[in-house]
């Protein structure tokens, strides 16, 4: 096997981390399963050195942990947990969104809109990865915009957490169309400077209830929707 350079081992293993959490959200690796990088290594046809790289983000993520003589384990993660930390995503986001509408400049909102047209042209496109990636792109400028690092840091390393399920939702049904329209009404509410609005804009878009939850519970495939079970009143 041929040995790869650093620099496109490390890009190798963000695709392979890709096909990985997508095998292991629909149940093709199963909780519980033991990710042998040697069988990993083989399946990809690449070293071992990108197959490290992406378990360690996917151990970033949450979706697997590296236990010590055993290796990678994949976690077992039921949908509530995964809702609840969407809830505590979207109280953050909003925040964020708030504070970006009265703290933004010239730069940033300008950035901001050459980004909602980036998710646009991935959206055109048809693949939900594109539209993805740009819309990663598309929140972390409303993080930065908030000019809070605390709050910052905290919006990345929870998304760094839900961006498996983030990535997954928007396979759903029209999601990715619906998520497009939401930015749009974010977009327009920072710009005017309107922070409760942003907020509340920001907030119910990432948050996932009703209908979305139903359609995202179903995204998850290999997590079966009998293993949530609703929270008490």
């Amino acid at each position: 096997m041929v040995e790869i350079s650093e620099p496109l081992a490390l890009a190798t293993g963000s695709r392979l981390r890709d096909a990985l959490e997508s095998d292991i959200l629909t149940g093709v690796i199963a909780p519980g399963e033991r990710l042998d990088e040697v069988s990993l290594a083989h399946r990809f046809q690449v070293s071992r050195t990108p197959i490290r790289e992406a378990l360690l983000q996917l151990a970033s993520a949450g979706l697997i942990e590296i236990r010590h003589r055993r290796g990678a384990v994949v976690r077992d993660l039921g949908p509530q947990q995964i809702v609840a930390m969407f809830e505590v995503m979207a109280g953050l986001e909003g925040l964020a969104a708030r504070l970006a509408a009265q703290r933004h400049g010239p730069e940033e909102a300008a950035e901001l809109l050459a980004c909602h047209e980036g998710c646009l042209a991935a959206l055109g496109s048809g693949d939900t990865d594109a539209y993805y990636y740009a819309n990663e792109r598309f929140h972390q400028i409303i993080y930065r915009a908030s000019h809070n690092l605390f709050l910052n840091e905290q919006c990345l390393a929870l998304s760094r957490r839900l961006r498996p399920y983030r990535r997954l939702q928007l396979r759903a049904g029209d999601r990715a169309k619906t998520s497009f329209a939401e930015h749009g009404a974010v977009v327009d509410a920072i710009l005017r400077g309107d922070g409760e609005q942003a907020d509340h804009a920001l907030r119910n878009h990432v948050a996932i209830q009703g209908q979305r939850f139903t359609d995202f519970i179903k995204a998850l495939g290999g997590l079966s929707e009998r293993r949530y079970q609703p929270a008490a009143e």
